[in-house]
Order: structure tokens, then C-alpha cells, then sequence
């Protein structure tokens, strides 16, 4: 039976569902037809929660066999599971180990469509919270180079704790425009994700809210930005390089019409087909379109392209250095091998950079690589990246608590320990994994935990 529109809620078989915009539900009656009705009745199922296992950190292997979790594997990619919400995995020690990363299955999709290499030199073009640039990390394995931008300054924060908690280091971290990257970066980039600001539709099952402040017109508002995005940035591809399109809306007028008024206006670019036999959400049009009535996820939609011209400028590279005289002491006192690659420092902080030279003038820089920490004239202060970019074995000094153990959460939590250990800084870990410094004196173990970090 086809439901009736009544204001912004709707009835089927004499069930009154939630609120949905009228114009929301006419547009996606003439998009599903004879699918309409199974796709209003997946707003009545269980929202489904997903973590990915950070292997950045620990194999799946190595996860699944440590982990007190009910996991059930998402079919569209190896690394994520959905998960019991009652676990409270954000609870968990691992958690601030990152180990895994909290993200909507349906999220997951599109670095896995992407799939990049080793060795690339990727764009998150719209990063925050971070999820997918996490994603992107996991695949470079701390090579290539990702550069994750937001164009928010108050999410970049958020996209700072979660690229720093899940230890990736080869990572620039910007927050500036699409014109300003369009300029600064031409022929640059490998592979491109534009995980575009959108109307958000297919995420009213998960935040009914967002069903009531959607209108038709917002839209066409989220369709101009898609286009000033992709016009923008088009450039910055290398010839032959990828760019993943994805967005969280049902509306064909963000995602196939977006993309094919794109390649209309380009002759450089062409859609590539996502490949069917490995996605079983791809359309006949060869995009891929998640739909929650068909799968265990909210609504997605992604679109491969690939650019067939353009040109490739040089960039220069930058050379190994030698580390300021404070942070050779600092790896001399506390790591069993020292840094190698290009130190900088920039306004007291000290980074190991990337190993591209790149023209950042104009470009608001968050993070120029690895932060390695602080010095003050006086004294080098490490920093928690730095901490969760190690392993435990990588230093002279540590204390590793089990999960079970309450020491672990009151570290988590910021708390003074009375715990055996040697004097001096050591890497505090839980299970074998990193969570920050602390420095030991006497018996007694002064909490250097990140306050912004600290289990609540």
C-alpha cells in the first residue's frame, strides 16, 4: 500500500511513522516507485551502530581475538562490524588505544570503492570528523601522503583528536577553501575524496531531526556547493588519478545528475563503473547506491571518476635533517631508535614532515605532519601523537596495564596512580598499545593524559 502524505508525517496500514517532510516523501515516491514501500517501512527498524578496526594499530586477526565485543561483519568491507550498542565501545580502553574507530557501516563504503594505494598522495576534501580520512590512513599505512581539510574551524578539532588517537603521522591537516587548495595544489594528487556537504537525507533515520529543518529548496543550496567543490579542485588530480564522490542524500539532483553535469562540463573527466561482482549496491548506471530498505546501513550514494588529462608539475622534496639538539636528547633518553626525516619547527612545536615540499603560503595550516611536541626554551614536552604513533616496544620506559585492570581507566581519566615502575617518563599502554606519557617518581605516576582526550 502507497502512504499518504499528511504534513510532514506520513501513515501506512494505519501506522503513524515519523515525521517526514511532505515534498521529501512526493520526490522519493516518483524516484522508488514500487520500492516505496519497503524503503518507508526500514524507518521502523533498529538504527545499526559499526565500528572499523584501525589497522593501523592491530590486524582484524588480532582484534577479533582480544576483544570482548559481539562483532558481526559488514559485508562491504573487511575491517568493519557492526556492534551491540550496549557494549559502550567509546567505553572502552581500546577505544582511547585506537583500536577502532566509531562509524555508520554505510560510511565505510567509499574508501573501499576508492581503494588507495601505498604509496598515493590523497585528498579528504571535506574531512571532519575524520572517519574517512582515518579509512584513507589505514590503506597508506603511514606512507604516500594524505592531506585531510575541512573548511570549519571549530570540526577541525575534531578531526585533529581522530587523526592524532588513531596514529597517523603522515598527515597534513588543513582548513582553508576550495579555491585556495584548487590554486596551491595542481597535478598533485593521486586520488580525491570529495564526501560533499549535502542534504543529508539518507541520515533521517539516525538523526529525525534532520528531517525537520530539510526543505527542497536546501537542496539546490547543497547542488552549488557540490559544484563550486568539484569545479574548484578538479585540477589538483593527476592525470589518470581517481576521484570518489559520496554524499548521505537519497536526492538525484546532489548525486547521478551532479556527476554527469560534471563530466558534461569536463572533457578530461569520465565516470568509472564501480565494480559490481566486489559491491553489490552498484546501480545500473555503475554508481553505487546503499539503500537502508536493501542493506544493514543508512542511505549513501558514490561515484568513481578518473581524469584523462592535465598535467603533472614538480614538487620539490624535502631532505632528511637532523633533529634540534633538545629532541635528539629527549630520543636518546627515552626511544630505543631515533626519528629519522625532515624535523621543523613551527611556533614552539616541533613536527616531522611529510616529505613534500609543498607551497603552503595563504593556506591555514593545522598540522604540518607528525607533531612531535613542545619546547619551551627550556624543556621538550612530548606530545599524545607523538605517544600513539609509537609502539610500545619502541621505547626504554613503559607501564602496560590490561583492560580489566581500573588503573587503565583512571589513567583514561586523568587520575594520579600509585603503580611499580621505573622513575622518569614512561609510555603508558593497555594491552600492548599506547595511550600517552606519565612520568614516574617515586612510586607515584604523574598523569600527562591529553585533558581533551580524558574518558568522562
Amino acid at each position: 500500500m502507497i502512504p499518504i502524505s499528511v504534513g510532514i508525517k506520513y501513515f501506512m496500514d494505519g501506522r503513524e511513522f515519523m515525521n517526514l517532510p511532505s515534498d521529501f516523501l512526493d520526490r522519493m515516491q516518483s524516484l522508488l516507485g514500487d520500492e516505496m514501500e519497503p524503503f518507508l517501512n526500514s524507518y521502523e527498524d533498529e538504527r545499526l551502530y559499526g565500528l572499523r578496526i584501525n589497522t593501523l594499530k592491530i590486524s582484524v586477526e588480532a582484534f577479533l581475538k582480544m576483544t570482548p565485543f559481539t562483532l558481526t561483519p559488514i559485508p562491504w568491507t573487511r575491517d568493519g562490524f557492526y556492534y551491540d550498542p550496549e557494549d559502550k565501545p567509546t567505553k572502552h580502553p581500546h577505544y582511547y588505544a585506537g583500536l577502532y574507530y566509531i562509524q555508520e557501516p554505510s560510511a565505510m563504503a567509499p574508501i573501499n570503492v576508492m581503494a588507495p594505494e601505498e604509496t598515493d598522495v590523497v585528498l579528504d576534501m571535506c574531512a571532519c570528523p575524520g572517519g574517512k580520512s582515518v579509512q584513507i590512513a589505514s590503506y597508506l599505512k603511514n606512507n604516500g601522503l594524505l592531506v585531510s581539510n575541512d573548511i570549519s574551524s571549530t570540526r577541525i578539532k575534531a578531526l585533529v583528536k581522530n587523526l592524532e588517537m588513531m596514529g597517523v603521522t603522515n598527515v597534513l591537516i588543513i582548513n582553508t577553501t576550495e579555491d585556495v587548495i584548487g590554486a596551491k595544489f595542481e597535478g598533485f594528487f593521486d586520488k580525491i575524496l570529495v564526501d560533499a556537504p549535502c542534504s543529508g537525507e539518507g541520515m533521517f533515520r539516525k538523526e529525525p531531526k534532520m528531517a525537520n529543518s530539510w526543505d527542497l529548496g536546501y537542496t539546490e543550496v547543497c547542488r552549488e556547493k557540490q559544484n563550486s567543490i568539484l569545479g574548484q579542485i578538479a585540477e589538483t588530480l593527476k592525470p589518470e588519478g581517481e576521484l570518489v564522490y559520496s554524499t548521505c542524500t537519497f536526492s538525484s539532483i546532489e548525486n547521478e545528475e551532479c556527476m554527469e553535469a560534471f563530466i558534461g562540463s569536463r572533457a578530461d573527466f569520465t565516470q568509472v563503473a564501480i565494480d559490481r561482482e566486489r559491491f553489490d549496491f552498484v546501480s545500473d548506471r555503475g554508481y553505487g547506491r546503499l539503500w537502508p530498505h536493501k542493506l544493514k546501513g543508512e542511505g549513501h550514494f558514490i561515484a568513481k571518476l578518473k581524469r584523462t588529462g592535465g598535467v603533472v608539475p614538480t614538487y620539490k622534496l624535502l631532505s632528511d635533517n637532523e633533529a634540534p639538539d633538545y629532541f635528539r636528547a629527549f630520543m636518546d633518553e627515552n626511544l630505543k631508535t631515533p626519528l629519522t626525516g625532515h624535523f621543523e619547527e613551527m611556533n614552539d612545536k616541533l613536527y616531522l614532515r611529510p616529505k613534500y615540499d609543498l607551497p603552503l603560503k595563504g593556506v591555514r595550516v593545522v598540522r604540518y605532519g607528525w607533531l612531535l611536541g613542545e619546547w619551551n626554551g627550556k624543556r621538550f614536552t612530548p606530545s599524545p601523537s607523538l605517544a600513539m604513533g609509537l609502539k610500545m616496544e619502541d621505547v626504554k620506559q613503559s607501564i602496560n596495564f590490561t583492560s580489566t585492570q581500573i588503573e587503565a581507566v583512571k589513567y583514561l581519566k586523568g587520575e594520579t596512580l600509585h603503580v611499580e615502575g621505573a622513575d622518569g617518563l614512561n609510555l603508558i599502554g593497555v594491552d600492548g598499545y599506547p595511550l600517552g606519557w606519565a612520568k614516574m617518581s617515586k612510586g607515584t605516576l604523574k598523569n600527562m593524559y591529553h585533558t581533551g582526550w580524558r574518558l568522562l
